[in-house]
């Protein structure tokens, strides 16, 4: 029997399933794509009905050509890409790459996961490529090409600066935007509570006003403090006397297994894990660890959006329950959580959960960095979790009578742990003495408390993640890239975990708006997502889209965009030039954003659009006061007569800790990241990602 290749994307995939395949099977990485559409070109002809232009990715000719070459000598070639529309473009790259080999020996094969059964099952039932699937990933890459080769140009050109306008990550942008002028505009609400603090026996309890004479209390019915006082002044003197007592059992589902969104928005809530780093981490569980004697994927495939969960998988993991957490904790029929997926989901794959459940985290915890150990407990948990039985609580509600007004104190006490037993979430017990209808309790005091309204929150990484996927917007396996572009191009930054739009950000996206309102638009993006799962369903062709996208309206909106970009230069300020009296305009530039004259070039005024940070020195060139500046390369030091005075001097943060001679200075990457070096480089390579203590 000769030799047969088996293609996946990744090495340390490859190496996993080399073990597995044994000496009949010669594995090859691919690296991802091999084939894509050109880099530094359009690459798509509309004009023949968006034919694309394919060609090996820069850097890639000697993988495939290692490709071709171990195809030649095999008598097989499975290929074995990811089970997603991006892995199935891969695999029919390859495979049209693979010119010399014959069709019927070449296969397609997936999995789930890496196990050596899945594996094995796999490449037992060999399947064919799915061209529909393929068809979607290339209209969605079309679609994404022209929106990004037309747009951005356009707007670098006009602002003389780097300028990114993605299709899904524009709606992203525009989410934290609309949230941050929500936040501007909200208008705090004044409104109030009346409390009481009781006691019977040594136990003391609260209780709030929740009706007056019967009628129910909204929650803006007492709006201020005369209000409050009036309805305190009611219970002054009067006895406080128990009317209604309400006993109740309370139970509580556990959570769905994960998938690929609700992961991403556990781990920044529990770890405070960008999308970007989850995703890493569970690449890496997913394609192979060493565990001493083996090497096996911990997880099933993570970029999903379907909760199913396999029969097999179903059945291993109550036995688990039964056999080690005991019988109490089993329910009586196995869960089902189909119901539970996503609408816009495409419910292609498993929910994510672990290989094996008898593989627990302490197990395999000497094996995993402290992240990935952080990262497949939480997975084993919620995957365990997910088909133990409810947890429940005993509650208790009294209705408490003063005057005619109504006070509740509710008490709430765990009464069978359930699923809590392996993924505790925050449950607040609560314990209310024994109380009997017709009985007086005590009264310590009753009051009034103010309260007002606050606006929404900023998003965090995690709540974007879920409102794009509420919205529809994307796919999860896009999110993190999503979320991590426009920080990187500085349209968003983070403060304290939360997503601010930056100055530059918000002139994006009001520019985006009035230019291309589809493409910023929630419910259009949405759209195109379901018309690309009709693609791949075989119910759309993927040309229709792509010309009902372009002729439809976007063509047109380009051109207006075009004339309307040729005289603007940035945003009215309100105010005058100081030197020549022409309008002063916010201006996006290279550098950043300054505030300069709408005469320019022939009136050169500028100034900067946040005040300078002083530097409590002289220049020693003219006596002006020295200020820090931000540049191309970083923060420097500067004379704030600038340009009459042009000194310049680094911003140093002590010396350097590798060579002792040069300072620590603050440089930018080309990528506009910060970083840390040595004065001296490249005589001294000193490099920090964090800024020096004190800075």
């Amino acid at each position: 029997m000769g030799k047969k290749l088996l293609i996946v994307e990744s090495p340390a995939k490859a190496k996993t399933i080399q073990k597995y395949l044994g000496k009949d099977f010669v594995v090859k990485a691919s690296m991802g794509h091999v084939i894509d559409l050109p880099e530094k070109e359009f690459g798509v002809d509309i004009e023949k009905d968006f034919k694309p232009k394919y060609v090996t990715i820069k850097g890639k000719a000697k993988v495939l050509k290692e490709i071709k070459e171990a195809a030649k000598k095999s008598d097989e070639v499975y290929l074995a890409t990811d089970p997603d529309r991006e892995g199935e473009a891969i695999s029919w790259h390859i495979a049209n790459a693979l010119k010399r080999i014959k069709k019927d020996k070449v296969y397609r094969v997936r999995f789930n996961e890496i196990t050596k059964r899945a594996i094995a099952e796999a490449v037992k039932n060999p399947d064919k490529i799915d061209e529909n699937k393929v068809y979607a990933q290339q209209a969605r890459r079309i679609l994404d090409r022209i929106v990004g080769y037309t747009i951005s140009p356009l707007l670098s050109k006009r602002f003389k600066r780097a300028l990114s306008a993605g299709r899904v990550q524009s709606v992203a942008l525009r989410l934290i935007c609309d949230r941050e002028e929500e936040i501007k505009n909200f208008v705090k609400k004044e409104y109030w509570t009346v409390e009481a603090l009781l006691r019977k026996g040594d136990k003391e309890f609260g209780a709030k006003a929740v009706a007056v004479d019967g009628k129910k209390l909204g929650k803006f019915d007492i709006p201020n403090r005369e209000k409050a006082n009036e309805i305190v002044s009611r219970t002054i003197g009067k006895p406080f006397k128990v009317v209604k007592v309400e006993r109740k059992e309370r139970r509580r589902k556990p959570p769905a297994p994960f998938i690929t969104s609700t992961l991403q928005q556990e781990a920044s809530k529990r770890f405070g894990f960008p999308a970007k780093l989850t995703m890493q981490i569970a690449q890496q569980l997913y394609e192979g660890i060493d565990l001493g004697n083996e090497r096996v994927g911990l997880i099933t495939y993570m970029r999903t959006d379907s909760t199913r969960v396999s029969e097999e998988a179903v059945k291993e993991v109550r036995k688990f329950i039964s056999e080690e957490l005991g019988k109490e904790y089993l329910p009586s029929k196995a869960r089902n959580y189909e119901g539970k997926t996503p609408k816009s989901a495409q419910d292609a794959h498993e929910a994510i959960r672990p290989t094996s459940v008898f593989r627990t985290p302490e197990s395999v915890k000497k094996y995993l960095t402290p992240e990935q150990y952080k990262l497949y407990d939480l997975i084993w948990r919620r995957f365990v979790a997910s088909q133990m039985r409810d947890a429940v609580f005993n509650t208790v509600s009294a209705d408490i009578d003063a005057g005619g007004v109504t006070f509740r104190a509710t008490g709430s006490t765990l009464k069978e742990e359930g699923f809590l037993k392996v993924y505790p979430v925050e449950v607040e017990e609560k314990l209310l003495p024994d109380l009997k209808e017709g009985e007086e309790v005590e009264v310590k005091e009753v009051k009034g408390v103010q309260h007002f309204t606050e606006p929404p929150p900023r998003y965090t990484e995690g709540t974007l993640v879920k409102a794009l996927e509420e919205e529809g917007v994307g796919r999860p396996s896009t999110y993190a890239t999503i979320i991590s572009n426009i920080i990187q191009r500085g349209y968003v930054e983070k403060e304290k975990q939360r997503l601010k739009p930056t100055e530059l950000g918000q002139f994006i996206n009001s520019l985006l708006k009035k230019l291309f309102p589809k493409i910023v638009d929630v419910k259009f993006t949405a759209s195109v997502e379901e018309e690309l799962d009709k693609i791949e369903e075989g119910k759309k062709d993927w040309k229709e889209l792509l010309k009902e996208f372009y002729f439809g309206e976007f063509k047109g909106l380009l051109e207006n965009a075009e004339r309307e970009l040729k005289g603007m230069r940035g945003e009215e300020v309100g105010r005058e030039c100081p030197e020549c009296g022409a309008p002063l305009l916010k201006v996006h530039g290279r550098y950043g954003t300054f505030i300069a004259c709408s005469n320019y070039p022939k009136c050169k005024y500028k100034e900067s659009l946040k005040e300078d940070e002083k530097v409590g020195r002289e220049c020693p060139e003219c006596g002006g006061e020295l200020v820090i500046k931000r540049g191309k390369f970083g923060r420097f030091i500067a004379c704030s007569n600038y340009p009459k005075c042009k000194y310049t001097e680094p911003l140093t943060f002590g010396k350097c800790p590798k060579c002792g001679e040069g300072d620590i200075v603050e440089r930018k990457s080309k990528k506009g990241k910060v970083f840390y070096g040595c004065s001296r480089y490249p005589d001294c390579d000193f490099v920090s990602s964090k800024p020096p203590k004190g800075v």
